[in-house]
This record gives C-alpha cells, structure tokens and sequence, in this order.
C-alpha cells in the first residue's frame, strides 16, 4: 500500500499518511489512509465545524422549529439554504433563519439578554410555530452564556412553547460529525419520551438519519406506507418535532445514514429496547434487500416483494439506457461520510461507471474502510483533502466527472470537469428506483454537456473548430454504440416528471387490518357460530 504523497503538500509531511493508493490484491489491512483526525495545521481544510454537523446537517432539516443560533450571524448564515432539505409545510425551515447577531460588547458584557429578546422576538413574529431549537456557537461557549437557563426562563414564561438546546460548538469536534454525535445524545437526553405518540399499525418505525434532499424522505416513506407501515418520525428530514419526541414508542429503528444518526439508533437499543436496521436507499439492488429485509422483520415480505417488481420493472429499462452510455466513464466520488460507501458500488454495478478515487472531509475509519473495500485497484482514497490536492487529484486521475460539494465542484469545473453535487444534489430525489435513475441522467447530462465541451474552448489561444455544426447529447453518447442499443425500443431515457414528489403528499394508501382487528373479527365469528 503505497502512500500517496501531494507535491503541493510536500511542505506538510504528515499529509502523506492521509492518502493511498489502492494496490493489487491489498486488503483493508494495508490500504488506509489516516482518518477523523485534527486537521493538520497549514492544511486549509474545507471541513465543517461541529456547529455546522448540528445545526445545519442534523438540526435544521426538522420543518416545524424556530431555528436559532445564538453567536455572530456569519455562522448562521453559513449554514442556510446549501442543502435542499424540503418540507410538506411549505419550506418553512429553509425560508427562515434566526440569529442573535452577537456583536464585539456582547462578548464583553455577555449575550444572555440579548437571547432572550431574540426568542420572544421569534416566536411573537411567528406565533404559530410553537418549537424552537436553540444552537451554541464557539464565541458564546467560550463567554460561558447559560443558554439552558435562558431556554427554561422562556417555557415557563410561554407555556405553549417547548426549546430544545444544542451545546455544539465549532471547537467540540475535530469536524462536523462531533456535532452530529452531539445533537444525537441530546436530543434523546432532552426530547424522547416527553411526548406519547398515537399508534396506528402494527408496524411502527423510527426513519433515521434522513434528510429529505430534494424529497428523498418522502419517496422512502412512500414504499413504508405501500407495506402498511407507520413512520413515527423522521430523524430529521422533513420531520416533526413533537413526532421526534415520541421515538421511543417505535418497533425498529430503520437507519439511512450511519455516519450521522448511529448515536441515536444506539441509545434507543440500550434505554428503550428498540432494535436497529441499517438500510440503502441508493441504488435498485440495496433498495430492494432494504425493503426486503424490513419485510422479513415484520413478517409481510410479500408487501415488500410487490413493491421491488412494481418499481423494478417500471424503471429497469430507463436504467439501463443510462448505463450502456456511462460504461467506463471514470468518477471521482468526493462527498461527505456515507455516501462514500453508499454510492461506490452502486454506480460501478448499475450505472457502468468506474470509480478512481474516494475521499471524506469528515468521516470516519469504518466509513474509509467500507469506501475502499467497494474501489479497485489503483483508486486514489484521501481523507480531509485541501483544495490544492483536489486539483492535482485531478489533474492525475482525469476523471469525466466529479460527485462532491458546490466548493470543490466549483472549482474542478474551472479546470474542465463537471461535477454534481452530492450533498444537495442537482435534480433530485436520487433514492429509490426512479430517484436512482434520475442520479443517472444527471451523470449523462454532466458528462455529454456540449455546453460544457464549449467552455473549455479558450478563444484567446485555441484553434475555434469550424467544421462542426449542431451538436445533441446523444450525438456525443451514442457514436461508437452498437445499433441494437441505439435503436432499442425496450431502453429509454428518463419519462418522469419534473416534480416527482409532490404528487406523494395527497396520495392514498392501502388501509391494511390491524392484528387487534382481526382478532376481535375472529370472536365475532366464534361467537355466532356458537
């Protein structure tokens, strides 16, 4: 396993270890890079806080809050609106953020007044909204402000309202996943259990560690509902705050993305007894032993099986028109923690893509670990990359397109390679079977851009083609392709709609029997037989 030394990041010899270079035949054992470490002063790293894990990955997703960060406005509006978490109740936590705009004599004099205005502020300006969180930044940590205090100053001035407080920090982590480790535990310390949902199936989940991207939470609770199943809630994505509090009434804890809501799923195990499931929404074949694995659990694997043909057979044929014009493009896979090993093997096996080189800002060993085992050989793997290495990654590896965030993305496109973006996506849901074939063509769109192929054109030193006329996507797609696949009336790109989701807030669902029903029916029965 050779180490992959940066000849930009020569001057920081510690960089070394966080890079690899997958070799033949090596193993997990010999192919790590260093990971979920301090950065590396000198490295100007592009990592989120643990404020930014909190409040803006994990917190803010939940629709019907207030959501007030109580420090200097910058870091408020650093985490507003960059990730494309929807809502059934109009975008309401997307539209509106809250800040106490700590200035320099708050610092000096302390800030907790000024919080307390701010709350009473929010809440009279939106007096519908009767929840509010409330997130703690590095510069008010540091002056010791007492922001639980203040929160329970405020319930018992305002008796309808309930504050939860998130004591995250920037510094509480080396990057944003300490955040989301802390707003896991607090939230089950504070919130769980203070509420008693009502149950209305025999099949009750805990949706964890989902965010809603551009309605991915509800393309999943969709196939729940399909099978019978109640969500109690959503952790966090489109989810309800008093729903959240009542997650300890669940029969299994269904978890999406481990890297950010594993904490919660275990101390729901431990207090409350609730079993956990790690699921993949990403991809047709880890969907379908998804639900089939759901299925198994509650006993009603043919609901799930119905499901899996329905949607298979619908969407297989678009699917794979994607990929008999994807096969062998090379991808660089540069998003956040899970999708690192969520993605890696999906789109090598569905999509034909092959993909180069991983790396994670903030994630874990066991997320690198599970990236690279889905790679092969000759995959680059980078743990908390700077810019500068981005760029020579690219320039090595060459890749037809980047899947990573809008700062990286921006700047591969200046150098010439499209990328999409993994955190918010560009025309998302990507889970679920149309979802997934939505990802594809945003892959064939990227990469077959004649609009793209155009901007790398610079007029003031190249050669401008003049014998090429008009050029389609498909014309760039589909030289060199066999007939039977360029003419296949069987394949087809993508026949969905422009809003795939919409049309799932006011659709009906089978009303399956309760096992208590079905039971008194069978008294019933006995009764007048006797």
């Amino acid at each position: 396993m050779p180490h992959h030394e940066f000849e930009c990041s020569k001057v920081i010899p510690e960089r070394k270890q966080h890079a690899v270079i997958k070799g033949k035949g090596e193993d997990l054992t010999s192919c790590l890079p260093k990971g979920y470490l301090n950065t590396i002063p000198g490295s100007i790293s592009e990592r989120g806080c643990a404020y930014c894990g909190a409040k803006h990955v994990i917190g803010t997703p939940m629709k019907d809050v207030i959501h007030i960060s109580h420090g200097p406005v910058g870091c408020t509006y650093d985490t507003w609106q960059t990730k494309r978490y929807i809502s059934d109740n109009d975008n309401y936590q997307l539209k509106y953020t809250f800040a106490t705009d700590v200035k320099e004599k708050h610092i000096v004099f302390g800030a907790e007044k000024l919080l307390k205005q701010n709350i009473l502020e929010a809440f009279k300006a939106f007096p519908k909204i009767k929840r509010m969180t409330i997130y703690q930044t590095c510069a008010t940590a540091l002056i010791g402000d007492d922001i639980d205090a203040i929160a329970q100053e405020v319930m018992d001035e305002l008796p309808g309202v309930d504050i939860f407080v998130c004591n995250s920090p920037g510094f509480a982590g080396p990057s944003q996943s300490g955040g989301h480790h802390k707003i896991n535990i607090a939230w089950i310390n504070q919130k769980v259990g203070t509420l008693e949902p009502e149950i209305t199936s025999d099949y009750v989940i805990n949706y964890v560690g989902e965010y809603n991207i551009q309605g991915d939470q509800e393309v999943m609770t969709d196939f729940f509902k399909r099978m019978g199943i109640q969500v109690l809630s959503t952790f966090t994505g489109n989810g309800s705050y008093d729903d959240l509090r009542g997650m300890h009434r669940a029969h299994l804890n269904v978890l999406e993305c481990a890297r950010s809501a594993e904490y919660i799923c275990d101390e729901l195990r431990e207090r409350y007894g609730i079993p956990r499931l790690d699921i993949d929404g990403f991809g047709f074949k880890a969907l379908g032993d998804s639900l089939r694995k759901i299925g198994l659990f509650f006993g009603i694997e043919e609901r799930a099986e119905a499901i899996i043909a329905e949607e298979t057979a619908r969407w297989q044929p678009e699917l794979d028109w994607y990929k008999a014009r994807l096969q062998g493009k090379k991808v660089c896979l540069w998003p956040g923690g899970s999708k690192l090993w969520h993605w890696a093997n999906a789109i090598q096996e569905e999509m034909g893509v092959k993909v180069v080189s991983v790396y994670t800002k903030f994630g874990h060993q066991g997320d690198m670990e599970k990236g690279i085992s889905r790679c092969g050989e000759g995959a680059l793997a980078i743990d908390d990359p700077n810019e500068l290495e981005g760029l020579e990654a690219l320039e090595m590896l060459k890749p037809d397109v980047i899947f990573t965030g809008k700062r990286p993305g921006e700047m591969a496109k200046k150098v010439g390679v499209p990328y999409l973006n993994a955190h918010a996506y560009h025309n998302g849901p990507y889970k679920g079977y149309e979802g997934w074939v939505r990802f594809a063509r945003d892959i064939y769109n990227a990469i077959y851009s004649p609009i793209h192929q155009l901007a790398m054109v610079d007029i003031s030193k190249d050669a401008i083609p003049t014998d090429r006329g008009f050029v389609t996507r498909r014309m760039l797609s589909d030289k060199g392709l066999p007939e039977e696949i360029t003419s296949s009336t069987v394949l087809s790109p993508y026949t969905g709609k422009f809003d795939s989701v919409s049309h799932l807030r006011t659709k009906t669902y089978p009303d399956f029997p309760r096992a208590a029903d079905t039971a008194g029916d069978a008294e019933e029965i006995i009764a007048v037989v006797e």
